[in-house]
């Protein structure tokens, strides 16, 4: 062979070596994406659902939204209430002005929990454990926007949004000292309210606690602390978006979020702060799940989830835990690869999400908004919240549906029928 060709050949093959690593590593990059446990899955919050669950329409939206500065609490230390590595918690607030100047909202922060010192101590180097990690500024969009076009009823109140650095839904009080882990969600809570009051929100002639996921999850174990707070004249209610977490059975006739549920409850004692109501008859993991708790919220509630929630059939219904022979891959990824049986075990499982809402949908202060999208947390991203072609019921968008029922102008009970009925949905894809 000539010396031209050996080197033509050698630079082929090692072209053809590059090639392959590079196709390897990607591979590779699949594979952790799939083979992490659904717990990961469980840190991603709505906003950023892993980039990879983000629908076209977001990913194209220029960055024109509000950007607003994080604020630690400095108070809170003293009350050990500080986040899992021992730092301070923080929020971020842009104020409110004209009409509603004084009118308050608060939005807590989504992203899953921990149930296990390991899980524990890799949350606290992320921003879900760490104000080390948390973004210095945070963009307001969706019922955090402060323009009237995206968010016509609460644009110009005061709104907070309350980072999420516990692991509990702002619920635990313990700590573990030989891993230096602090599990202050409860204290947070307090601390947090505490210093909003003191920066005017004891002022409120109207206020609304809201929450994502985890942060929606929140919304319904602390509503009526939050009510308690303001005196009678003050029109307080509670919005829970995608926090209607199920004790439902995988698809291996497992309960892998009662599993999860029953490490977080136990490693940050979280049954001391579960409503008496539910303790006094149920044990304290079964006092975690909304479906046990909704109905006995005195204050106003509002729902509003998927009936096929992304997160709860990614992480809950079909985790790779659950699904060893990755037989659930593509209906999770996306639902139009779903065979007739995975549907049914998805109707099915919408079943039981409005079994669980029938009690709470009877009193006539409660609202709901449930709608056949396989979508997670709706309230925080434009293009679901309010948006030339976001998701509605009966005519109505998800902002003017709350906005209808927090304000007494319509009574809101909107369920969808069931998929695929429903063409307005912006569903979650997922690579595989």
């Amino acid at each position: 062979m000539k010396p031209q060709q050996k080197v033509s050949v050698c630079c082929c093959l090692g072209l053809l070596v590059v090639a392959l690593a590079t196709a390897l590593k990607e591979k590779e990059k699949e594979q952790v994406l799939w083979s992490k446990s659904w717990l990961d899955l469980a840190d991603k919050d709505a906003a950023d659902s892993a980039s990879s669950a983000l629908p076209t329409q977001t990913q194209t939206q220029p960055p024109l939204n509000l950007m607003v500065p994080l604020t630690l609490i400095d108070s809170a230390a003293s009350k050990g209430a500080v986040c899992l590595d021992g730092t301070l918690p923080g929020y971020h607030l842009h104020p409110g002005y004209g009409s509603g100047a004084n009118s308050w909202l608060i939005q807590l922060e989504g992203g899953g929990w921990c149930n296990s010192i390991r899980n524990c101590v890799y949350r606290k180097t992320t921003r879900r454990g760490s104000s080390k990690f948390m973004e210095k500024q945070l963009p307001f969009t969706g019922i955090l926007s402060n323009k009237a076009e995206e968010n016509p009823d609460f644009f110009n109140w005061n709104r907070v949004k309350l980072r999420y650095c516990d692991g509990a839904s702002f619920s635990g009080d313990s700590q573990n000292e030989a891993a230096q882990l602090h599990f202050r969600g409860q204290r947070i809570w307090l601390a947090a309210m505490e210093e909003l009051m003191s920066k005017g929100m004891q002022k409120a002639d109207q206020a609304l606690l809201s929450g994502c996921s985890a942060g929606g999850l929140a919304s319904i174990l602390h509503c009526d602390e939050f009510q308690d707070l303001f005196p009678e004249t003050t029109r307080v209610k509670c919005l829970s978006d995608a926090g209607m977490f199920l004790d439902a059975i995988d698809v291996s006739g497992g309960h892998t979020l009662k599993n999860l549920y029953a490490g977080v409850v136990s490693l940050q004692e979280v049954q001391k702060n579960l409503p008496k109501t539910c303790i006094d008859h149920l044990d304290p993991t079964s006092c975690f799940f909304p479906q046990n708790l909704v109905a006995n919220v005195k204050t106003p509630m509002f729902l509003l989830n998927a009936a096929y929630d992304a997160w709860q059939v990614q992480a809950s219904l079909a985790p790779p835990s659950a699904d060893p022979r990755g037989l659930w891959g593509g209906c999770k990824s996306n639902h139009a690869l779903c065979n007739s049986s995975q549907i049914q075990f998805l109707q099915d499982f919408r079943n039981q999400m409005l079994n669980a809402v029938r009690d709470f949908s009877m009193s006539t202060k409660n609202g709901l908004f449930i709608n056949s999208c396989f979508a997670h947390c709706q309230s925080e991203r434009q293009d679901t919240w309010f948006a030339d072609d976001s998701p509605v019921l009966g005519n109505r968008a998800i902002a003017l549906s709350v906005g209808d029922w927090y304000f007494d102008r319509l009574p809101v009970k909107a369920i969808d029928c069931a998929y695929p009925c429903d063409n307005t949905c912006h569903n979650l894809m997922f690579n595989q």
